[in-house]
């Protein structure tokens, strides 16, 4: 049965234009994994969750997860519905490329960029995330105190480790992806059972699920806990790795896209479950003691919670470290459909250096040289940390608002183009409410996520993300008519097989 798939598989890829370079062994489970490690509820619930505390509070951590979730599951599994008929490692800006009924090539290439920066951005912040958390657990356990400098040497490190790990090989990959799943579903409920067990008090159901908090200086409720609504916004993003990773998965028309979607679903339980033990493990609920709270000198709200309402301190650290192990796996998942994506962005000619970038490593069957791309990039991204931390995260907060523009072009395109195929794995009559929902939710948040978070507006809590989603378009512009036009998607199968697709030349 895995020979029919993987000659299908092959066959399917070449009707698309490619030919199967990559090495095809990784499982449905294994494609599931990589874009649950990216979303990661142990790594984005515990280092956002500031976010939401001082924006809205219980209401907005426990309320807004599930509420963000159930759109984010609408965009997902529109998405899924286009990955299951162009299961192929470029992703998004392929399916941009072949869904458009016009300027394909122009769609294809301004997506593509909006996605290939998003992860270069994501890959920094979660690596970045993953080093401040390893120098919070680092001041509790061994009492060090941790710099601008001993962060930013850490977060090397860490990128540094990811990309040899990506390069051993697929194999490798694979395996420790799906250690990474068990890990974050065990982690979970260990951290969940002691929460429960431990603490002497919790709050009550009701302040739970509606407590509200605000500091973010606004009085408008319904706009605070809006921008509340960005700590589960923040998480939820990376599940595209399963499209990226779809040609090295057997059966990737089915697989890649129950990936897309699994993820996102076992993320929205998984995480309400862990946000609402949390929360309901905060010792003091008054107003002074929630702003103590994210005010606290761990950096981290949730490992504040953790020393105090657990009674223990080596309990708590305990907690933190499987959190700082599942944030190491968040990491090495995001470079994996980083490199994947830039390698067919690259086989495309999008990129500078295209040829070197494409090249596979013949003996591990990995894109090797576009790894490296990737995490040179994400340091670079990265190095502003040194010196200002708001700026940096300015620059990374973009990130998401590029990963959901790309996301949801192709949907879009899908429900303008009526000769769409659906693929095996389809929505059916739902389709079009499920596509429209997923536009909708995407225009809302995209809005969401120019509008300043705090009051009075000042250089610190100002948002820099229209500014650079202006410099990615005017760069993808520039780039276009530099060389875009001459190169990208020219002379390959792929040219060949849009102009036969859409019964038109591509455009100029």
């Amino acid at each position: 049965m895995s020979d029919d798939h993987g000659s299908s598989d092959e066959a399917l890829l070449a009707e698309l234009g490619y030919k199967q370079e990559l090495h095809r062994r990784m499982s449905g489970f294994s494609n599931f994994a990589v874009s649950f490690s990216i979303i990661s509820i142990l790594a984005g619930c515990i280092t956002s969750y500031k976010i939401a505390l001082t924006s809205g509070g219980p209401s907005t951590l426990v309320l807004g997860w599930l509420i963000v979730g159930v759109m984010v599951l609408a965009v997902s599994a529109a998405m899924a519905e286009v990955c299951s008929r162009y299961p192929t490692a470029g992703g998004l800006y392929f399916w941009a490329g072949r869904l458009a009924r016009t300027n394909k090539r122009q769609w294809a290439w301004f997506v593509g960029w909006f996605n290939f920066l998003g992860e270069i951005a994501v890959t920094a912040a979660i690596d970045y995330g993953c080093a401040s958390t390893w120098m919070a657990f680092a001041n509790l356990t061994f009492g060090f105190e941790p710099t601008p400098l001993s962060t930013f040497i850490t977060f090397v490190v860490i990128i540094v480790i990811h990309a040899l790990l990506n390069a051993f090989g697929v194999n490798l990959v694979s395996l420790l992806s799906s250690v990474s799943a068990w890990w974050h579903l065990a982690g979970v409920a260990v951290i969940v059972v002691i929460l429960w067990a431990l603490p002497d008090h919790h709050q009550s159901v009701g302040w739970t699920l509606t407590g509200w908090h605000n500091e973010t200086g606004w009085t408008l409720g319904p706009y605070v806990f809006l921008m509340g609504l960005l700590m589960a916004q923040y998480t939820y993003t990376g599940y595209d790795a399963s499209a990226h990773v779809a040609e090295e998965t057997r059966n990737a028309s089915r697989s890649a896209p129950r990936g897309i979607v699994t993820s996102v679903l076992v993320s929205v339980i998984g995480g309400f479950i862990l946000l609402f033990s949390i929360t309901a493990a905060i010792p003091d609920r008054s107003e002074a003691g929630l702003t103590a709270l994210a005010a606290s000198d761990t950096g981290l709200p949730p490992a504040q919670i953790f020393l105090d309402s657990l009674g223990s301190p080596a309990v708590a650290k305990f907690c933190l470290f499987i959190v700082c192990v599942a944030q190491f796996f968040c990491g090495m998942a995001s470079v994996t459909a980083n490199s994947r994506m830039s390698y067919a962005f690259s086989r495309d000619n999008a990129l500078p250096g295209s040829r070197i970038w494409s090249k596979v490593n013949p003996r591990t069957g990995t894109p090797t040289n576009s790894i490296w791309l990737c995490v040179t990039c994400s340091v670079i991204l990265a190095v502003p940390a040194l010196f200002n931390t708001t700026a940096y995260l300015a620059v990374t907060s973009i990130a998401v608002i590029g990963l959901y523009i790309a996301y949801v072009v192709p949907v879009l395109l899908r429900r303008l183009n009526k000769e769409f195929t659906p693929g095996p794995w389809n929505l059916g009559r739902f389709s079009p409410l499920i596509g429209w929902i997923a536009v909708v939710w995407v225009v809302i948040i995209c809005i969401l996520f120019v509008l300043p978070p705090a009051s009075p507006v000042t250089i610190s809590t100002f948002n820099y993300a229209p500014i650079a989603v202006a410099v990615v378009v005017i760069f993808s512009i520039v780039t276009w008519f530099v060389g875009g036009r001459s190169n990208f998607m020219r002379g390959s199968a792929e040219e060949e097989h849009l102009t036969k697709g859409a019964g038109e030349v591509l455009d100029e």
